[in-house]
């Protein structure tokens, strides 16, 4: 593999997802602020890292962007050539909304768990998913992979996204009750039509908990005050993310429930950029040293990828 990935004084256009801190997140939550295209976290210091690499000929012109779902297929269009944020690593997320494929995945760069967040008090009692009832509210972010998987430990969807015939869902729309039928699906790369916009989730016998669905963009702020208002008993998110907000509020929420399984995350491009791919999936691999350097390793030293960078030779 060749030194450089860009023809000389090609920027590439980045989109990165602005409020997923600290892995990715802008230094304004304000779209039309100025500061809300400064990037910030995590995969900033690693795209940082990319244009310090002496001959690689990276550029990044950076940008925020508020929406979530769908997030990975903007880099298939003009406006984009690379799109981060946080981005669990999916073969679905690949294709489009006629199944053609349209992006393609970097290596993976850093790994995500999933767990639950609670209040204090419950710590002992919710310490594992099993201990949830039809007497508890979990929050997610609707369209992520936090969704998907909480759902799926808790039996409420199948392996294939099939929500559990009976399940009540409430959308702007009404309320629609899924048949067991692939008709009423939720997955990490999008869910059936009907579900679009769901906010609230009834299961079909009460052994499941309640659902409540909220905006990816309200991780940093409204799903924590609704876990500690009681709105919500916990939320089910990534467990890098949790352990944030726990810090946050001091001894007040309390991580439990650790998932066993973790995903891997990556920058999505278009899937003809193959040359690219290949340059971009090498440094990664490199500034990462096969994924042995990580969110842990960053978190201790936020420079850890910038001095793998001035240590690289062409």
């Amino acid at each position: 593999m060749g030194a450089r990935c860009t023809e000389a004084g090609r920027i590439l256009e980045y989109g990165f997802f602005a409020h997923f801190e600290p892995i990715s997140h802008s230094a304004s939550p304000d779209p039309g602020a100025a500061a809300f295209n400064e990037h910030l976290g995590y995969e900033a210091d690693l795209l940082n890292a990319l244009e310090a690499m002496d001959g690689a000929g990276l550029a990044f012109r950076r940008r925020g962007i508020h929406v979530w779902p769908g997030i990975w297929l903007l880099s298939s269009t003009p406006e984009y050539d690379l799109v981060g944020g946080g981005i669990t690593i999916l073969e679905e997320r690949t294709m489009d909304a006629a199944g053609m494929p349209a992006i393609s995945f970097t290596s993976g760069h850093i790994e995500f768990g999933h767990s639950l967040l609670v209040r204090a008090a419950d710590a002992e009692r919710l310490a594992e998913y099993s201990d949830l009832t039809g007497d508890d509210r979990v929050g997610v972010s609707v369209e992520t992979t936090n969704e998907a998987r909480f759902l799926q430990i808790v039996e409420l969807i199948d392996e294939d996204g099939v929500l559990r015939a009976g399940t009540r869902v409430t959308t702007p729309a009404g309320t629609v009750v899924a048949d067991g039928s692939d008709a009423y699906r939720i997955a990490a790369s999008g869910s059936s039509p009907n579900l679009a916009d769901r906010m609230h989730l009834e299961p079909p016998s009460p052994e499941f908990p309640e659902v409540v669905f909220f905006g990816a963009d309200s991780i940093q702020t409204e799903q924590p005050e609704a876990l500690a208002n009681g709105e919500v008993d916990a939320l089910a998110g990534d467990s890098i993310f949790n352990g944030v907000i726990e810090g946050k509020w001091a001894g007040a929420l309390v991580v439990t429930a650790i998932d066993t399984e973790f995903d891997l995350g990556g920058f999505t491009l278009d899937q003809n950029e193959e040359a690219l791919l290949a340059c971009l999936d090498d440094k990664l691999d490199y500034l990462t040293d096969e994924r042995s350097i990580g969110f842990a390793e960053w978190l201790e030293n936020p420079a850890v990828f910038l001095e793998r960078a001035e240590a690289w030779t062409p």
